[in-house]
């Protein structure tokens, strides 16, 4: 159950942070759940790795396929040297997801060593 609520906290306030801060922010809302919902680690790693997953993956899915994926292409073949807007969704999906997960990692070991 706490894997359900820190994922969808996750995912809300990342959303949120980040309509007016910087794009790390996410790596401060998943800390901050992470530091106030006591899970282990390796748990609160993966809680923050798919919750960003899923929501950057999807939004940025939303956005390039409301577009026709024509800024995907182009961005595509200047940084992974070939035409493919999935892989670089992918590509985007998996930076949030890393950040994420290991702030979220960060904050389950800082609530470890309060308590």
């Amino acid at each position: 159950m706490k894997f359900f609520i820190s994922l969808i906290l996750t995912v809300l306030l990342s959303f949120a942070i980040c309509l007016f801060l910087p794009w790390w922010s996410i790596a401060i809302a998943a800390f901050m759940v992470a530091a106030l919902i006591p899970q282990k680690p390796g748990k609160a790693f993966a809680t923050a790795f798919f919750a960003l997953l899923l929501l950057w993956g999807g939004l940025s899915f939303w956005i390039s396929y409301h577009n026709d994926h024509i800024l995907a292409h182009k961005v595509s073949q200047l940084i992974l040297k070939m035409d493919n807007p999935i892989l670089l969704i992918a590509a985007t999906a998996l930076v949030g997801a890393l950040v994420a997960g290991f702030a979220a990692m960060a904050g389950s070991y800082l609530r470890k060593t309060k308590s």
